[in-house]
């Protein structure tokens, strides 16, 4: 992992979120929930290093949660302000730059998503439970924080909830305490992880454990979903675990201690990604392996999006198209149609759609356009064709451990596979990332 000392810049596509003058290493989040009236009570500690010296330090959270209080290095906070989206908080002491800043925050509200060019993200209510969608403004929906893309902290989310509802969060579960009609389950996630992809889960399911493929790299996997979905679950989802195995072996070791799927009794128009989790509706499951190349791409994420995460939003296609050219790449290895067969139909379509996006910086309205995601894939498939498949594997490997729970630039990536091709690959990213019409793809 390379670990990173210096400030993220404010991101042009989000300019109103993420913060200045702290970074934040660990987020312990105590909430109870109520399901039957989408009520939130919530503690955060946020344990962070101031980077200059402040006499105000501000957060990312909804104007649907109120502010109760508010208490900095274990005093009470001199002052605090919450207005449009933003809890602005002036201790009663200034802190010296490099100082510990150690913020609790206690708040209840009705959480609700947070709107925006993309549409609704954050907390939502379910037919019966909830889910959190972060991308990529979302987690401030339901608890206090620095919104940013590249500020990254481990986390510990404990929450509580009416006890036939099952409870999901980022990474392992320690423990749970049943008290009366309610249950605590708690979560800690020692791993780097953005705000956008932390997320909570309920519902009334069932966990399911999914058995690895023999002789494979036994990384735990598990199931959630309502009992209905077994049958459909178990035949739609029933090649992840050959999944895993031919990602680890073009992309590197996984990068979490599990991986978890959740299935939602409601539909869901897309699925979801989240660290260590994806998150797929009732309508994924139709008995057809309808969603398989879905399955795959949220797979992906794993490494490309959540280990790897940007730094900067307008970098998206180091997600996106690396989790669709993961699709190609499963169809290939599944008896498919192969990844150059897949590549050159997409590049058929993408050269009938409108040519005026610029890959490297689309724009934030543009940043989860389809096409970013085909192109991005292209982008990769030409560089494939390019280096020849040892190389261009041997890349993505480097890539993902060279960066491994830490942030990236497109200029990282360029600057890294320059180190695998002898002629300059200049001419490709000029073509590919940094000009609107769509290039042609090299020769098979």
């Amino acid at each position: 992992m390379i670990e990173k000392f210096y400030e993220d810049p404010i991101d042009d596509y989000l300019p109103q979120n993420g913060n200045r003058g702290y970074r934040v290493s660990r987020y312990e989040l105590e909430l109870e929930y109520k399901v039957a009236s989408n009520r939130l009570a919530g503690s955060a500690t946020l344990t962070a290093v101031t980077t200059e010296v402040r006499t105000r330090y501000s957060l990312d959270l909804s104007q649907s949660l109120g502010v109760a209080k508010v208490f900095v290095n274990g005093a009470k906070a001199a002052r605090y302000i919450h207005q449009r989206g933003k809890l602005t908080i002036t201790p009663a002491a200034r802190i010296p730059a490099g100082g510990v800043l150690s913020i609790v925050v206690q708040y209840a509200g009705t959480p609700k998503p947070i709107r925006g060019p993309w549409g609704e993200v954050g907390w939502e209510e379910l037919t019966e439970g909830a889910l959190v969608a972060g991308q990529p403004n979302g987690a401030a929906s339901w608890f206090p924080c620095d919104d940013h893309p590249g500020s990254k902290a481990s986390y510990r989310i404990s929450i509580t909830a009416d006890s036939p509802y099952y409870v999901v969060a980022n990474g392992v579960l320690t423990h749970k305490r049943v008290k009366a009609s309610q249950t605590t389950w708690v979560y800690e996630a020692p791993e780097p992880m953005s705000t956008y992809l932390a997320t909570v889960q309920i519902g009334p399911y069932q966990k399911h454990r999914i058995d690895p493929v023999p002789g494979g790299d036994r990384v735990p996997m598990q199931a959630v979903y309502p009992a209905r979905l077994r049958t459909a679950f178990d035949h739609d989802f029933g090649r992840q675990p050959q999944m895993m195995v031919e990602f680890q072996r073009r992309f590197g070791p996984y990068p979490f201690e599990g991986y978890t799927v959740v299935v939602t009794d409601d539909e869901l128009e897309i699925p979801l990604e989240a660290q260590g989790l994806s998150i797929f509706g009732a309508n994924h499951c139709d008995g057809a392996r309808g969603a398989e190349r879905l399955i795959a791409h949220e797979l992906a994420h794993q490494w490309f999006g959540n280990s790897l995460t940007v730094r900067q939003w307008r970098d998206i296609w180091l997600h996106e198209g690396f989790a669709c050219y993961a699709e190609w790449i499963w169809s290939e290895a599944s008896d498919g149609p192969s990844a150059d067969v897949m590549a050159r139909a997409a590049h058929q379509l993408l050269s009938r759609r409108p040519q005026d996006i610029l890959l490297a910086d689309p724009g934030a309205a543009s940043m989860f356009d389809d096409r970013i995601y085909k192109r991005g894939a292209l982008t990769l498939h030409a560089l494939r064709l390019t280096l020849g498949d040892a190389k261009f594997f041997a890349l993505l490997q480097d890539w993902t451990a060279r960066y491994r729970h830490g942030s990236v630039s497109t200029q990282e990536f360029t600057d890294l596979a320059s180190h695998y091709s002898d002629a300059s690959l200049r001419p490709l990213w000029d073509a590919w990332l940094f000009a609107k019409p769509l290039p042609s793809l090299p020769a098979a």
